[in-house]
C-alpha cells in the first residue's frame, strides 16, 4: 500500500498493526498535512460486527477534544486502487513520537510522573464524556518528541449508552491488563480504566 493514493491521501509508511487494523502515515494532499490512516484489517472487512466496532472506535474518540487524546478527523471509505475493493478507514492525527512501551525503560522518575499525570488527565476527560477506553497499556500511549502524551486506539472503547458489539460473557482487552469485570465478560465503567492504568504503570 505504501506509495499508493487512497482518496486524497498519499500513503508514506506503515506505523503499526493491531487486532482490528493497520495504521499508516499518510499525507493529506488537499490540506497539505501529515495524518495517520487506520484501515480495518482485510480479514475483518466482511464481518459486519467487526466493521461496526471499527466505526465505534471513531465515534468514541471523535466526541473527545483533549491534548492528551488522539484527534479523529473523520471516517472515510474509498476503493483500493489495486483490487478495487471498498475500504473503510479512520483519518486521525499523526503523532510524531514513540510508544510508552518503547521509552519507559529510559524514563527518569520525574518524566514518569509527568507522563502519568497526562494519561490521568486524558482518561478523566474521556470519562467525563462517558467514554471508557478498556485497553489502556504502554503500547496504546504515544509520547511525542515534545513530551506531550497522547492516548491512542479506542478500538475497545464504550460510549455511555452505546451499542455493545461483544457477546455477553465474552472478553475483549489485553490479557495481563484487564480489570476483573473485563476478564469475566461483564460491563465496564470508568473504574476499569483506572484499574488498568495502575496495573500498567
Amino acid at each position: 500500500m505504501i506509495g499508493q493514493i487512497i482518496s486524497h491521501y498519499a500513503i508514506l509508511e506503515k506505523l503499526g498493526e493491531g487486532g482490528m487494523g493497520v495504521v499508516y502515515k499518510a499525507h493529506d494532499t488537499e490540506l497539505d498535512r501529515d495524518v495517520a490512516l487506520k484501515f480495518l484489517s482485510r480479514h475483518l472487512v466482511a464481518n459486519e460486527s467487526d466493521k461496526k466496532r471499527f466505526i465505534q472506535e471513531a465515534k468514541s474518540a471523535a466526541v473527545l477534544n483533549h491534548p492528551n487524546i488522539c484527534t479523529i478527523h473523520g471516517i472515510e471509505e474509498a476503493s483500493d486502487p489495486v483490487t478495487g475493493e471498498s475500504q473503510t478507514f479512520i483519518v486521525m492525527e499523526y503523532v510524531d513520537g514513540k510508544t510508552l512501551k518503547d521509552v519507559q525503560a529510559t524514563l527518569s522518575h520525574k518524566q514518569s510522573l509527568a507522563i502519568a499525570e497526562q494519561i490521568a488527565k486524558g482518561l478523566s476527560a474521556a470519562h467525563e464524556h462517558g467514554v471508557v477506553h478498556r485497553d489502556i497499556k504502554p503500547e496504546n500511549i504515544m509520547v511525542r518528541r515534545d513530551g506531550i502524551v497522547v492516548i491512542m486506539d479506542f478500538g475497545l472503547a464504550r460510549l455511555r449508552g452505546g451499542s455493545k458489539f461483544t457477546q455477553a460473557g465474552s472478553t475483549s482487552g489485553t490479557a495481563g491488563y484487564m480489570a476483573p469485570e473485563q476478564v469475566l465478560g461483564q460491563d465496564c465503567d470508568h473504574r476499569a480504566d483506572i484499574f488498568i492504568y495502575f496495573r500498567s504503570a
